[in-house]
């Protein structure tokens, strides 16, 4: 997606049918035509009036938003977290067969849940997401499940966060398929999970770099 706004939709990282059984092309196409291309349309409305804010990140208007004007700034922070938390979705899915963490995210995984089950079983209590937290000292790095009740993404300026993995868990995102039966779609998600991209993106964070890079 673009830097800054205007920002666009990202097209889907595979084909809209690539998840069966677990995910349909019908949801697909609604999640990510629909949903998310709303949030992406959301947001550059309430930036076209305010071009000091043009050349601003998604990151930095997630980072910054209580700079914003008092009339955009919670519609900022809630459509750009929306975007971020799409974007960091559907590029965290992958088609089957299922895969598994690498070695160091593994490692970091048993160290603060015990094993991959108890990763699961934290995340689906919460639904959503892993986190890196940045340490102040090497001995307080960790990997963490934060549940999120807003739109908001778990990098504010007050959590030294950075998702790894989220699972959607409002209703659009399972629905059609699912109905009521959200753990159901829970195990659909897990089976899904792009394990050695999420890795990847764990060793770029436990190397050093800024805080809080792109989805």
């Amino acid at each position: 997606m673009e830097a800054h706004y205007p920002f666009t939709l990202p097209p889907l990282p595979y084909a809209y049918d690539a998840l069966l059984p677990e995910l349909d092309e019908r949801t697909m196409h609604f999640h990510h035509d629909k949903h998310f291309n709303t949030y992406v349309e959301n947001l550059n409305k309430l930036l076209q009036d305010h071009p000091q804010y043009h050349d601003w990140s998604l990151e930095r208007l997630m980072q910054d938003w209580p700079e914003l004007p008092e009339d955009i700034r919670q519609g900022v922070r809630n459509n750009a977290g929306g975007v971020y938390n799409h974007d960091l979705y559907f590029k965290t899915l992958h088609p089957a067969p299922a895969s598994a963490p690498g070695p160091a995210l593994q490692q970091a995984i048993d160290r603060d849940f015990g094993d991959l089950q108890g990763l699961k079983a934290a995340m689906r209590y919460c639904g959503t997401p892993l986190a890196y937290s940045f340490p102040e000292a090497e001995q307080e790095k960790s990997v963490t499940v934060v549940e999120l009740k807003e739109k908001g993404t778990v990098s504010l300026r007050t959590l030294p966060l950075t998702p790894l993995l989220g699972c959607d868990v409002w209703e659009h995102a399972y629905y059609l398929p699912y109905q009521n039966r959200r753990d159901e779609y829970f195990e659909a998600w897990w089976r899904l999970v792009d394990w050695p991209g999420v890795t990847l993106r764990y060793g770029e964070l436990t190397s050093p770099r800024t805080q809080y890079p792109a989805p």
